[in-house]
């Protein structure tokens, strides 16, 4: 039997606090085709423009991920889009091959990408001065993906053969990619990759360093 002091210790004892939530794990869509890493109603509200093909882009991957969902994401209060800003036949085909598996395989497949650049883009590079290729536009997207070390790569992370070749001949993905690609260049005119936007606006600078100081403090 429980004591009455007891009792009323416990029917007033302040409710346990719910663990917190770590918005790193939540993947959602925007309604332009982008992946959304973290809390949805952020109120910071950061877009990547990225190109696969682009060094510059795998340096920003790099330096900027961890310190981004330790710092920012995963409290809530900054969620990161990526979209995509294509630049040629080899970086559609690498951002079709991104989104294989749906949104909750999406970030580990964008950051194996750049993580791998070095060892895919000199297999791109004599590609493209190779001979004669498929002229017909999936035929060719399949014959780069699997001649460049991309299909490799994409294996690496448990993707079939037969999977990455529905990747790349998907006309949705294609659409999406395709549309971000165009808001990037002609709306919003982005004069290269990385670039970004916070809550809309452009931001000077293409580097870490000029986007941190465009963020609120860091939540540690």
């Amino acid at each position: 039997m429980i004591k009455p002091f007891l009792a009323l210790t416990l029917l007033f004892a302040a409710p346990a606090l719910a663990a917190a939530p770590d918005w790193t794990t939540r993947v959602t869509m925007s309604p332009i085709g982008g992946h959304v890493l973290g809390n949805p109603l952020a109120p910071t509200r950061l877009v990547e423009y990225v190109s696969y093909t682009c060094n510059h882009c795998a340096h920003f991957v790099a330096e900027a991920t961890g310190p981004l969902k330790a710092g920012y994401v995963r409290g809530g209060k900054v969620s990161v889009e990526v979209r995509n800003a294509i630049r040629d036949k080899y970086d559609l085909t690498a951002a079709l091959l991104a989104r294989c598996g749906g949104k909750a395989r999406f970030i580990g497949n964008h950051e194996a990408m750049f993580a791998n650049q070095d060892a895919w883009m000199p297999q791109l590079a004599a590609y493209d001065s190779a001979g004669d290729k498929p002229t017909e536009e999936k035929a060719a997207l399949r014959d780069i993906g699997r001649k460049t070390g991309l299909y490799t790569l994409m294996g690496t992370r448990g993707f079939s053969s037969r999977q990455l070749d529905a990747c790349v001949n998907d006309p949705a993905a294609m659409k999406q990619i395709l549309a971000m690609t165009k808001d990037a260049w002609q709306t919003l005119k982005i004069h290269g990759t990385p670039a970004f936007t916070i809550n809309g606006a452009l931001i000077e600078g293409a580097n870490w360093s000029a986007l941190r100081s465009a963020l609120p403090t860091p939540v540690n």
